[in-house]
Order: C-alpha cells, then structure tokens, then sequence
C-alpha cells in the first residue's frame, strides 16, 4: 500500500513538471505582445490639424510622424486614451501593425495603411494613419498601455459648424450631447457617444420643450440651445 502511493506521488511529480515544461516552451515562441506597461516611459500626442504624431519619452521629444486623420463626417476622437492592444497584419487597409485605443464607441487605432497618399490629409474614418515603416517602428516602442492625448475640439474645427447628428452616428460630440441632455433631466442612459433610441428620444423630448421641430437631428440650432455654442 506504501509502495502505491509512492508511485502515484512519483507520477504527480512527474505530470506536473511536465506541464510547467511544456508551458514554459509555448511561451517562449509565442509573440510576447501585447505586454502591459501601466507605468510606461513613453506617451503619444496627435494633432490633427497639422497631421502630426508625437512620441515623448520620460517627457522628453523623442519621435515625430507625418499621419492621416479622420474627415469632418468621421473624425479623429479628441480626448485622452490608452492602447490596449496590439496587433499585426489586420488586413492592406491596416498596413502591417495595429495599436488600438480605448474609445467607447468604436473602434480606433494607429495602424498603416495601404494608401500613403492620404498621410498628411483628412482622409481616414477616425483612425490614425502611418506609413507603414513608421508604424512598424512604434510598434516595436510603445507598449500597451501608453497614454495617448488627441488633441482638438470636441466639436471639430470651430471656423465651421459642427457637424449635424443623427441616430447611428458616434463620437466625442455625441457624447457631449448626451451629457447636456442628461444634465437637464432628458436623456437617462450611458453617455457611450452612441447615438440610439434612447438619445433620439430624448433628443425630441427636448425639442418639443423648446417649441422645435422634434425631428431628432442635431442641428446648429440644438447646438445653441444646449449652450456648446453661441
């Protein structure tokens, strides 16, 4: 009976360091990324007016990128981010690499792109465009993880009107949307920048109080009203 367990003790031992061998092995020819830096050394600053990405390291100018930004209709979303992952080959529209942020309505990222005409334009559907070496290169720099500040008017481009919304869109000017009518007792759901049913019905609500046209759209009109402009 000694001897019985003896052996099954024996076999455990050996199953068991089997099992850490052979993850031990997987790991280490598995792609390590993404890894996660809470704390990382660098952060990422983009501009879209000037179509520019900067890379700071502890503070210090470290790179600069010529990138493409979203158009008027689809815009880069202003705000303070981080990446939360990182990819490789999604795809030519994505070029070869893939840094994707924490956006709440959709899905944004720094990647390449297999139309390097654009770089330097409003051209992309909100993502940030990058020449394929260059993206390449950040890639192997940045970690998961890392602060990224786009920097703007939530709005857009002040000299123009700000773009009208409607039920499907997304972005930063819808959430702020949703925050004014929920502010004023209209809209009770998640401030996501997700423009659904429950925002077009509080969005008419609003109207209908303000003796408008409860069409749901928001227009240079509720922009007025709400007090996000003058």
């Amino acid at each position: 009976m000694r001897l019985f367990r003896c052996i099954l003790v024996l076999q455990l031992i050996v199953f068991v360091w089997a099992s850490v061998t052979s993850s031990a092995s997987v790991l280490a020819t598995e792609d390590p990324l993404p890894i996660y830096a809470p704390k990382s050394e660098y952060t990422i600053e983009v501009f879209p007016l000037q179509h520019r990405l900067t890379v700071y390291k502890q503070g210090k100018l470290y790179k600069q990128y010529r990138v493409a930004v979203g158009n008027p209709s689809t815009p880069t979303p202003v705000g303070v981010y981080t990446i939360i992952y990182k990819g490789k080959n999604w795809g030519p529209s994505f070029g070869p690499r893939w840094l994707g942020l924490n956006v709440p309505w959709g899905y944004y990222g720094i990647h390449g792109t297999n139309k390097p005409h654009s770089i330097g334009q409003h051209l992309s559907h909100g993502c940030i465009r990058m020449h394929n070496s260059h993206v390449l290169e950040l890639y192997e720099i940045i970690p998961v993880g890392t602060k990224v500040t786009i920097h703007g008017h939530v709005l857009g481009d002040m000299s123009r009107d700000p773009r009208d919304l409607a039920e499907g869109d997304v972005g930063g000017d819808v959430q702020l949307i949703q925050s004014r009518l929920k502010s004023g007792g209209y809209f009770t759901g998640v401030c996501d920048g997700k423009f659904r049913s429950d925002t077009t019905a509080a969005l008419k609500k609003f109207q209908r109080d303000r003796k408008l046209l409860p069409n749901g759209v928001v227009s240079r009109t509720i922009y007025k009203e709400l007090g996000l402009i003058e």
